[in-house]
Formats: C-alpha cells, sequence, structure tokens
C-alpha cells in the first residue's frame, strides 16, 4: 500500500521557537516531507497594512535553521507557506535571504531553492473591477469597490496547492511560499503524489497547527501524519503527548464557523461523515473525508490599511463602588473628550478595555454577574497624528478620576494610573479586505522563481 508520511514542527514558524526535540525524533521516522505554515490573519491586520513581521528575525531564523538542517540532511523536501507572518513580497524575500546565508554559513550542498510571490496590486484588482469583474465580499462584506482599495496599502491573495506544486515540479527541493491557505502547503505534494484531494486536504487541516491536534496541550512540538488513499494517521512526537479521537476531532472543528466544511481555494473539505479510531495509544486514523470542487474556481484576498496613529494609556481600579458603576464612568471620559474634539469617528477613535469584567470577550461576555476585585482599563485613542492622538488619550483616562458618580463624597481612591505617560502604540491598521476572486487561472496572481544555493 503506497503510503507518505509528513512532519509538521509548528503551528506558526518563528511566532516562538520549535522545541527541537520532538522534531528531531520525528526526523528519526523519515518523513516524506517537512512542512510548516508561518503565517496567520490572527495576528490583526498591522503587519501586513505597514509590511512589517509580527515575529522576531532571531526565531524566524532558528525555525528555519533547525528545519533546513535536518531536511537537506535526509535529503526530502521543505515547503513553508505564508512567509514572515503574513506572505508578503517582503516576508518571501526575507525568508529566501535566510535561506541562502543559512546554506553559505552551514556549506549544505547545492539544492534547488523555490519561491512565489502572492502580493497583489490595487491596479491589478482595479483593472478587473473595471472589467466588470466581482470581487465578492465574505460574511457582511459587500463586493469590492475602488474606494476601498484606495484606503487599502497591501494585498495578498491566498494561494492554493497549483503554486506549490509549480514550483516541485521545476524542481524545488526548498519552497518558500507568499501567502497561502494552511491546509494547502500539506495537501499540495501529496495532490502532485497521486492521492485523492480528500485526503490530502485532511490531512492539511489536522497538521496545520501541529501539536495542537495531540494532548495534553503543547505548543511547538511536532507531529506526524500518514496518508494512503483514504486514511490518515496522525502522531505526536512528544512522548508526553496522544492522538485521540476528541483531541483529533475537536482540531477538524478548530477555527471554522462552520465545524464540518474547510474553503480553500477550488473547493472545500467535507468532514461530515469522518471517523475516528484509536489504532494505538498515540495514533488515531481519520477516514470518510469528501473534496467538492467549486464551479468557479475563487481565491481569497486579504487586505489591510491604515487608520491612524495609535495612544495608549492604563489605570487600574480598585474601588467597588467605581467598579459598580464602570458604565457611567466610561460615559463621563468620554464625554469629556467629546466637549473638545467633538463625536468619535470624525478625526479621532477612542476605546476603554476593560480587564476583568469583558475585555476579551466584550459583549459575549456571560459572566457579568460576577463582581471583579480589581480592573485594568487601557485606553486607546487613535488620530490623524500622533500628537492629537496622546492628548485624546490622556483626557480620556485622566477623566477616569473626576467621574461624578451619585453617592461619592471622597476626592480619593477610584483609580491609579500605571505610569503617567501616555505610550506610543503600533500604527493603527483595519482589515479593509476579506473578498474572494474568480481566476480562469490559478497561477495567475502568484509569480514563481528558482534558483540554486549551497556550495
Amino acid at each position: 500500500m503506497k503510503t507518505m508520511s509528513f512532519i509538521s514542527p509548528t503551528g506558526h514558524l518563528g511566532f516562538t521557537p520549535i522545541e527541537k526535540e520532538s522534531f528531531y525524533e520525528g526526523m528519526k521516522k523519515k518523513p516524506d516531507f517537512v512542512i510548516a505554515d508561518s503565517g496567520s490573519c490572527d495576528i490583526g491586520p498591522h503587519p501586513l497594512g505597514s509590511n512589517e513581521h509580527a515575529s522576531p528575525v532571531e526565531w524566524q531564523r532558528h525555525d528555519l535553521e533547525v528545519m533546513l538542517l535536518e531536511s537537506r540532511k535526509l535529503g526530502v523536501p521543505m515547503i513553508v507557506g505564508s512567509a514572515s507572518d503574513t506572505g508578503a513580497d517582503r516576508g518571501v524575500d526575507q525568508y529566501v535571504e535566510i535561506i541562502r546565508d543559512l546554506a553559505r554559513t552551514h556549506r549544505i550542498p547545492r539544492f534547488t531553492l523555490g519561491y512565489i510571490y502572492s502580493e497583489v496590486s490595487r491596479k491589478t484588482l482595479k483593472q478587473k473591477i473595471e472589467s466588470g469583474i466581482e470581487v465578492e465580499g465574505l460574511g457582511d462584506r459587500p463586493n469590492l469597490a475602488i474606494e476601498t482599495l484606495d484606503h487599502t496599502d497591501h494585498i495578498v491573495a491566498l494561494m492554493g496547492v497549483e503554486p506549490i506544486i509549480r514550483a516541485l515540479d521545476l524542481g524545488a527541493d526548498v519552497v518558500i511560499a507568499g501567502r497561502s491557505s494552511d491546509s494547502c502547503i500539506f495537501a499540495a505534494p501529496a495532490i502532485r503524489a497521486g492521492f485523492p484531494e480528500a485526503t490530502a486536504y485532511y490531512l492539511g487541516k489536522v497538521l496545520e497547527c501541529a501539536s495542537f491536534a495531540a494532548e495534553p496541550f503543547m505548543g511547538k512540538e511536532s507531529i506526524i501524519g500518514t496518508i494512503t488513499r483514504d486514511e490518515v494517521y496522525v502522531t505526536p512526537m512528544h512522548p508526553a503527548q496522544r492522538c485521540t479521537i476528541a483531541s483529533i476531532a475537536s482540531h477538524a472543528m478548530y477555527e471554522r464557523r462552520d465545524p464540518y466544511h474547510e474553503h480553500v481555494a477550488g473547493g472545500y473539505l467535507d468532514m461530515t461523515r469522518c471517523e475516528y479510531e484509536q489504532v494505538d495509544e498515540r495514533t488515531v486514523r481519520i477516514t470518510g473525508f469528501l473534496f467538492h470542487d467549486d464551479p468557479v474556481y475563487k481565491v481569497k484576498l486579504e487586505g489591510a490599511g491604515k487608520v491612524g496613529e495609535r495612544a495608549l494609556s492604563i489605570a487600574g481600579i480598585r474601588d467597588p463602588y467605581t467598579i459598580k458603576h464602570m458604565d457611567m464612568v466610561i460615559e463621563w471620559a468620554k464625554g469629556k473628550v467629546k466637549e473638545r474634539w467633538g463625536e468619535p469617528g470624525h478625526g479621532y477613535q477612542i476605546y476603554y478595555h476593560v480587564y476583568g469584567i469583558d475585555g476579551v470577550m466584550g459583549n459575549w461576555e456571560p459572566a457579568l454577574d460576577i463582581p471583579p476585585k480589581e480592573i485594568c482599563v487601557v485606553v486607546e485613542a487613535v488620530a490623524e497624528r500622533f500628537k492629537d492622538a496622546e492628548s485624546i488619550c490622556a483626557l480620556g483616562t485622566r477623566n477616569l478620576f473626576y467621574a461624578r458618580l451619585p453617592e461619592v463624597r471622597g476626592t480619593a481612591g477610584t483609580a491609579a494610573l500605571m505610569m503617567d505617560e501616555v505610550l506610543r502604540g503600533k500604527d493603527g491598521y483595519e482589515w479593509t479586505i476579506n473578498h474572494v476572486l474568480p481566476l480562469e487561472d490559478p497561477l495567475e496572481l502568484f509569480t514563481i522563481k528558482t534558483e540554486e544555493v549551497g556550495v
């Protein structure tokens, strides 16, 4: 029976360093591919909009070095998707240069490096819209308009399997891909080898976050997936972890609005009929997955644009009466800002993140009847100029002290500033594009290059 195996050492390369011991243990099993995702929209719009990395370069280099040395030692291909957090062209170039430098530094024998750019220009999308192509909005977003493009700084397309397969066909031993669907970087070599799409995409879905699919919870540990035509087997490489029916099935539902369907460029994985079997203490076998082709091939687009410059201030509140009336306190502080700056949305924005009450869940917080002992209020102001954001933030924070509440007779103890100064945050960005674009050619938006590196 034909099988292939794939090792996934991390769910986000460089976000924190790979745990090397379980990876080395996995490499002893001689997997056919070493594959890791390196990006996410979970990190928010700032890295894409500002064209910066969110992970420290030294951690990215660490993970690339660990993977490159072991994959070249074993002589198996290595694939990295969504280079440097966002998959923008900057990230691809950054990773390519790191690979070149590692090859020189370690005097690695010659190999072929392939890399794929996935950034899309505003001009390209504008031409498509003007030609009558509808760029459909996801969720509640309207179709993409040229006005939205004008407020967008950087755009990437999430490639499907086709550009990665093309890079492998061109002889690439190492592939650095721009923005890509997490599961596609695993599915591509499996599909290229002749495995069914359903098997390949389920493999990618379950391996994309590495040891998150095992229990107990451990981050950055390696996991191996082995496939036949109709089966996927998953085993963790850390000796204290195990894959269980519960851990694998729950991970299949991870980050899904619909827990049974995973959409990728060209179709979707259907997991409604999946069956899970515990084949040994640490390994689960999965069958029953299906893949459905879309009638029109579409790729997802992500874009981010700058809103303004950000200022932050932090206050702590322990007085129970103030905490009980926190909504009134915030409205008072907002009101004093409005007196000087007008309504929010007209040149500025101000936010109060109340940790201890609903700072994480916001309006979805279910436990509002539990009174906290103390809270932390992070005040965030955004304006076109930092000077204005700083002033708004200070005004909105200091007025937490002066809220006029009923029954308050004292003048002390309402709030405490962590520090008097206002902090400068990174510029504020928002997601402007979360759309899908129909393509006649799956390779249309992606540029693929190869070169020889090493000694």
